[in-house]
């Protein structure tokens, strides 16, 4: 046969052993920073994903409005 069944025996727990401090603490300022900005972008971008607006609606650039001629018109 090509496998062969070998039983291992469970004996108890497998030692896990806890992580050193530099990887909790990365691990909760990396995970903390993620969510700041899925949130940061959530609340920029959030209306134009769920729909509520265009993306081209609302442009709050200056140099833009700048450019535009006196009767209203761009370019």
């Amino acid at each position: 046969m090509a496998g062969g069944h070998h039983h291992k025996t469970y004996t108890g727990p497998i030692p896990v052993h806890a992580p050193p401090r530099l990887y909790r603490y990365s691990s909760i300022v990396l995970g903390a920073s993620m969510w700041f900005w899925i949130f940061y972008r959530l609340k920029n971008d959030g209306p134009v994903l769920f729909g509520y607006r265009h993306p081209w609606e609302g442009h709050h650039g200056s140099s833009h409005d700048e450019h535009k001629k006196e009767d209203g018109s761009h370019h």
